[in-house]
């Protein structure tokens, strides 16, 4: 029998990419269109991603960890709760800032994007939203500084799309609610200290409630079998006879409005972010173009490469427009819901394109970890589908369009 060949440790290939000489693609000059506060903030995450997390992002994401040392620093940059009032220990910041953090933090990893998400749109801003005093006061200057994690408790094994169907239910008992349901895919519960969940009461209607998952009865099993997003903790949250107190609930939150405003919240921030996984994704092309060569000179002297790196540039420059004019009118306060589902489903389309695109401009290279492509492409097929799918944000303003639903019938 043949002794196996042992495995060798990782070591450096010969590549012409080189993460710190980053390029953001910016063909329209909207940078212009900027504040210098704006532009600002946006230049201290760039440099935080470039310094903090591409160094050590592959590595999580192969062996599917979390870079939890990161978060005391994500924190302190503001990146928690960005546009939550500072009276709560928020930024205070407009929506433009907001988005600019997601597309930085996403040009590092769209899982840590999704950890930034989950806390800033799906934890912080419910509470913010429809808590309590007592509730903003005790849970977001926590959830800020990164002291507590949060995830949310929506999508069930049976109810992705049509979370109309939810059957996860929270029954008064006295001074306490019992909550019996299972819920799936949820960032961050594995670790996290707190979740917001969303349980029919017993009228039937669907509030939300906090729940520390520390209680009895709480369980939060990872899901491991994953290809994506394998740099972020992604888990179920199953509770059997779980009894909080009353007080517990969001006493504003009634309603599927209410969870539906939160994912409206976060599908702002993923239409933003997804623009720095296709930026990086481009970058590494552009550079392997310049640099590469083939037949005596640069691969990117060839008009079929050449096409290629005009197509990225051309989405992301789309998607750039898109974006920014979202922004100015959620900071107008007249963004519309439907408006969010046409930014979400172009723009995740557009960077998933993008990834696979630049992927063939490297090659075989293009498959390895030395690259970000791989990775943001598999993180991407997630971040298509989650906060709604491609299908879903089709339907969505399909209906908008017409005045007629297509979702059911």
């Amino acid at each position: 029998m043949r002794t196996p060949t042992p495995v060798p440790d990782a070591s450096p290939v010969s590549t012409t990419y080189d993460p710190a000489a980053f390029e953001a693609p910016d063909y329209y000059a909207l940078d212009d269109l900027l504040t210098e506060e704006e532009k600002a903030i946006r230049q201290r995450v760039r440099e935080f991603v470039t310094r903090e997390v591409l160094p050590v992002i592959e590595a999580h994401a192969q062996a599917m960890t979390f870079p939890r040392d990161l978060v005391p620093e994500i924190a302190r940059q503001g990146l928690l709760g960005p546009s939550i009032p500072t009276a709560y220990g928020g930024g205070g910041h407009n929506g433009i800032v907001y988005g600019l953090m997601m597309q930085e933090v996403e040009r590092g990893d769209s899982g840590l994007r999704s950890f930034c998400s989950v806390m800033s749109s799906l934890v912080m801003y419910p509470i913010w939203r429809y808590g309590s005093e007592e509730q903003k006061r005790k849970w977001l200057p926590a959830l800020a500084r990164a002291e507590a994690i949060g995830c949310f408790a929506l999508t069930e094994p049976h109810h992705g799309s049509n979370p109309a169907g939810m059957e996860t239910r929270a029954v008064r008992d006295g001074g306490e609610i019992v909550i019996n349901g299972h819920k799936r895919w949820s960032t961050n519960a594995s670790e996290g200290d707190v979740c917001v969940v969303w349980a029919r009461d017993d009228e039937g209607d669907v509030r939300g409630y906090l729940v520390e998952l520390d209680r009895p009865g709480v369980s939060t099993p990872r899901i491991m079998d994953k290809w994506s997003l394998r740099a972020a903790i992604t888990s179920e949250v199953i509770f059997d006879e779980v009894r909080i107190p009353a007080t517990n609930q969001l006493p504003e939150a009634k309603g599927l409005r209410a969870p539906l405003s939160c994912l409206t919240q976060a599908r702002y921030g993923i239409a933003w972010g997804v623009i720095g996984a296709a930026m990086a994704c481009y970058d590494a092309a552009l550079q392997h173009a310049r640099n590469r060569e083939q037949f005596g000179r640069p691969i990117g002297g060839f008009q079929l490469i050449q096409e290629r790196l005009v197509e990225m540039v051309s989405e992301i420059t789309k998607a750039q427009l898109l974006a920014w004019r979202l922004g100015k009118l959620k900071d107008a306060g007249t963004m519309r819901p439907q408006q969010v589902s046409l930014a979400k489903r172009n723009n995740c389309q557009m960077a998933l394109d993008v990834a696979r695109s630049a992927r063939q401009v490297l090659g075989g290279n293009g498959v390895l970890g030395m690259y970000p492509v791989m990775r943001h492409m598999m993180n991407l097929e997630s971040v298509i589908t989650y906060e709604g799918t491609h299908e879903i944000h089709t339907l969505i303003v399909g209906q908008d369009l017409t005045g007629l639903n297509a979702f059911a019938g």
